[in-house]
């Protein structure tokens, strides 16, 4: 019953956020809060360029967790990034999968016990949620379960999250173009094709984003009540 009850409130919390990052701090917080053995536990992000980042943490160790995957290009969280599979080791300094990270990391953090989770929703790999403890074989198979539940609804919360900003972003530039589309029109007495045309041939000439050119006309209307020269 106490597995149900903490995570369909986690789940309520989760729904409450509209801000990815807001979002990405409690899903930290909340594992070290909810799931047992769990002493630190962090995000990580791996970009196209191979660049490792840590959106959340919960204290210091878990970034120097992921800058010690970034430097030797090897570890845990990356892997269930890359490979799509559930991480897990129990004594860090004997593991071998991961030769120039594992010695290293227990050396500066302290950390023997981790488990990674890939954070997808269908087939789109978000990051990892990593679990972090200084005890040996700190998480058992009943922690696994309950990690992988908990990484899928901080996945599909974090979708959700992400999907929701890039629909607000794009209203938004909608909005701008539309607004720089009347200004235009006012100014020059075009129609609307004519004035998305004189958007469309100064992005080209300035070598910018039509929605650049845009937000610059807008923002100098604002300033003095006239059209930029």
């Amino acid at each position: 019953m106490r597995v149900a009850e903490m995570f369909a409130s986690l789940a309520r919390l989760l729904a409450q956020c509209d801000d990815v990052q807001e979002l990405l701090e409690l899903v930290v917080r909340e594992a070290v809060d909810q799931l047992h053995g769990c002493e630190y536990a962090g995000i990580t992000q791996v970009d196209r360029g191979n660049t490792v980042s840590s959106p959340a943490v919960t204290n210091h160790v878990p970034r120097i967790v992921d800058q010690i995957q970034a430097e030797t290009g090897e570890g845990p969280c990356v892997d269930a990034i890359r490979h799509h599979e559930v991480y897990q080791t129990g004594n860090l300094p004997e593991e071998k999968r991961w030769p120039q990270f594992s010695r290293r990391a227990h050396e500066e953090t302290g950390i023997r016990s981790i488990c990674s989770f890939r954070l997808f929703v269908e087939g789109d790999t978000m990051g990892a949620l990593n679990l972090y403890s200084t005890a040996t074989d700190a998480f058992d198979q009943t922690d696994l379960a309950l990690g992988a539940v908990f990484a899928a609804h901080a996945a599909v919360a974090m979708s959700a999250a992400k999907r929701d900003e890039r629909l607000h972003a794009m209203a938004h530039n909608r909005d701008v173009i539309g607004r720089a589309k009347g200004l235009l029109s006012a100014y020059s007495g075009v129609d609307d094709a004519e004035a998305f045309d004189i958007l469309r041939r100064a992005s080209q000439r300035l070598n910018i984003r039509l929605l650049d050119v845009a937000t610059h006309i807008v923002s100098e209307s604002n300033a003095d009540g006239a059209l930029p020269t």
